[in-house]
């Protein structure tokens, strides 16, 4: 293959590189390809690329000259320094034109300070949310692409063309400028931790409460994958619960080591939501019950120490209560996707991004790992209305969450009374008893940050900031119009 005919180059060649490479390949596009250790690639041109329209080359000079103009080079590192280390190679060998994409898990603002400094010199730089784990990434992946607009129409041709399809759409639209792309894809991984802990919860419940099997559980899970909460999370957990061990003949999930382990992108987002002043209670609570499943030695020991309760086997309707797990399931679902949205939308409002909720929720129905029919809905929720600020107000997910609300709370209730943990089921339900309450017990809470820090409060019946020295007798006035205070970092007290 002659010099610049390549119509992409692809840097990293992990298994999530190579089978972008074979998707864009296969999409009859020419790929010129890099990894770092030369004897990967050789490994990769004589396997699974052989005879395929892909170009291996061994130093970055050669990598850059065998892409046509302007160059499009893909990067598929680990996210933090070793993409830097890749940008300071490989920006050098560029032009002004070029685009440098980074489809890693990248922090968002770190994305923010490469496109700032390499716009710089006149190169654009794509932050690409890529979801679907290395199935998505062959056969088609959700994409999540951000940067300039410029940059978008020259890459879109190839991306749109490899990326899953769903009912003729390609799961992959324009996101907005400056970092917006692994911003989406942040909070999409949010969401799935949200799901899957809920999925786990549930599956904590059936088994502990109902004794159920794991074959029993398989065919429960895909009876659900039927219905309202069909998705590949489900699908997948039904084929989970099917899979034997070979080296004992039990179920795998049973002999699998209840230790969680998370690379980062959910704290990520808990960060944001707090510089955000969002509440995302249901994916804050899934990433903690990681953090606790990691303290296994310390759980077991606790375990011989702290009470447990003493209840009789459930002799309830078992088919009634299967039933009001799934409908529990499914409400702690839309308020997860609730705060998920909301981030997005204060997200987009924090760093001018316009996003259009409408569009991820449309590109997240195929090739990612939180595909579900329920996207649909969520699509449909903001059609209906683009400024929609929550999703639990839209027609469709209120009458949804009226008619789970009685099978929720049973469920949440008679997990607790069984010493069954639902950290993401309860702040679920917490979140939908705080929102929907005209008046909550924050009147307190002011009254007793005016006690001792003097941070005033405002009254239900006139208009006015007043502060109260507390202690002074009832008959005294003690009340006084009060300056509002500026927000410090550190309140006494606080």
């Amino acid at each position: 293959m002659t010099t610049n005919q390549c119509d992409i180059g692809l840097i990293g060649l992990g298994v999530m590189g190579e089978n972008l490479v074979l998707n864009m390949e296969s999409k009859g596009f020419s790929v010129a390809v890099f990894n770092r250790t030369t004897e990967v690639t050789e490994k990769f041109a004589a396997g699974r690329a052989k005879g395929k329209n892909i170009q291996p080359t061994r130093t970055l000079e050669e990598f850059v000259s065998a892409l046509k103009k302007p160059r499009i080079a893909m990067m598929m590192v680990k996210a933090g320094a070793p993409v830097d280390a890749v940008i300071n190679q490989l920006s050098p060998l560029l032009e002004k034109g070029d685009i440098i994409i980074d489809g890693g898990n990248s922090l968002f603002t770190d994305t923010q300070r490469r496109e700032k400094e390499l716009a710089a010199r006149g190169i654009h730089f794509v932050g690409m949310g890529v979801s679907g784990g290395e199935e998505g990434a062959l056969k088609g992946p959700s994409l999540m692409p951000g940067g300039s607009r410029e940059s978008w129409e020259v890459i879109a041709p190839i991306f749109r063309k490899i990326a899953a399809q769903v009912d003729g759409e390609p799961c992959c639209r324009y996101m907005g400028p400056n970092g917006a792309g692994h911003y989406v894809k942040m909070v999409h991984n949010g969401i799935e931790y949200g799901d899957i802990q809920l999925i786990c919860e549930s599956y904590a419940i059936l088994k502990d409460i109902l004794e159920m099997d794991a074959a029993q559980l398989a065919e429960v899970f895909t009876e659900w994958n039927k219905g309202e909460l069909e998705s590949y999370l489900i699908e997948i957990t039904s084929q989970i619960f099917r899979k034997i061990d070979p080296e004992t003949g039990k179920p795998l999930v049973d002999m699998i080591l209840d230790k969680a382990g998370q690379k980062g992108t959910g704290i990520w987002t808990l960060q944001a939501a707090i510089r955000q002043y969002v509440v995302i209670s249901t994916i804050n609570a899934a990433v903690e019950a990681r953090v606790v499943s990691s303290r296994k030695d310390e759980r077991v020991a606790a375990s011989k120490i702290l009470p447990h309760p003493r209840l009789r086997k459930f002799k309830g309707n078992r088919a009634r209560l299967i039933d009001a797990v799934r409908d529990a399931l499914y409400a702690s679902k839309i308020v997860s996707y609730a705060q998920g949205m909301e981030l997005l939308r204060s997200g987009s409002a924090e760093y001018e991004w316009n996003l259009n909720l409408s569009d991820i929720a449309t590109i997240w129905r195929g090739g990612c790992i939180i595909r579900a029919r329920f996207l649909n809905r969520i699509v449909e929720a903001y059609r209906r209305d683009a400024e929609l600020h929550n999703l639990l107000l839209d027609r469709y997910f209120t009458r949804a969450i009226k008619k789970a609300q009685p099978k929720w709370r049973l469920v949440v209730a008679l997990a607790v009374k069984h010493g069954v943990a639902v950290p993401a089921f309860s702040a679920s339900l917490a979140y939908f008893d705080s929102y929907r309450s005209a008046r909550l017990p924050a009147n307190l809470l002011q009254a007793q940050r005016d006690f001792f820090g003097a941070h005033t409060y405002e009254r239900i019946d006139k208009p006015g900031v007043f502060h109260t020295e507390w202690t002074e007798p009832d008959h005294k006035s003690a009340e006084k119009p009060a300056e509002p205070k500026t927000p410090e970092p550190h309140h006494a007290g606080e």
